[in-house]
C-alpha cells in the first residue's frame, strides 16, 4: 500500500498533473463563474482542444479530457466540455519547462497564445470571405437557421 501511495504522490503520475478548464481562460466568464486570470488577457470561448494544442506546441506533457465537464459549467455543449491536464512539475518537483514555474503562468501563456491559433485566424477570414460572396452568404444563412 505505502507503494502506491508513493507512486500517486509523483508529478509525472496523470492524476497529478494540473488540470486546465476552458472556463479559466474565458473572457465571457466572471471570477463567479470561473474564471482564473484578468479579463483582459482572456481569450472569447477557448476550446479544450486549443488548449492543448498550444500546451503541446511549447512543449508540455499533456492529456485532454474531453468528456470532462467544469462543475460551474451550466451550459452542457460539447463545446464546453473537456479538461487539458498538463504535468507542471518532474519527478524531483523542479519545473517541468522553467518559463512556467505555475499553473497561472501556464494559463497565460495559453490565453495569449490561443487567438495567434491558424485555426482562431481563418476562421475570422472566412467569415468575412462568406459575407463578400452572395451565394456563400445564403448558404451561411440556411445553416444558421437549422
Amino acid at each position: 500500500m505505502a507503494a502506491a501511495a508513493a507512486s500517486a504522490a509523483s508529478p509525472t503520475d496523470k492524476e497529478r498533473f494540473i488540470c486546465i478548464y476552458p472556463a479559466y481562460l474565458n473572457n465571457k466568464k466572471t471570477i463567479a463563474e470561473g474564471r482564473r486570470i484578468p479579463i483582459d488577457k482572456a481569450v472569447e470561448n477557448p476550446t479544450s482542444t486549443e488548449i492543448q494544442d498550444v500546451c503541446a506546441a511549447v512543449g508540455f506533457n499533456v492529456w485532454l479530457e474531453k468528456n470532462k465537464m467544469y462543475p460551474r459549467e451550466w451550459n452542457r455543449d460539447v463545446q464546453y466540455r473537456g479538461r487539458v491536464r498538463v504535468q507542471l512539475k518532474q519527478d524531483d518537483g523542479n519545473p517541468c519547462l522553467p518559463q512556467f514555474p505555475t499553473r497561472k503562468s501556464v494559463m497565460l501563456y495559453a490565453a495569449e497564445t490561443i487567438p495567434k491559433l491558424k485555426t482562431r485566424t481563418q476562421k475570422m477570414g472566412g467569415s468575412d470571405q462568406s459575407l463578400q460572396q452572395g451565394e456563400g452568404g445564403k448558404k451561411g444563412k440556411g445553416k444558421k437557421k437549422k
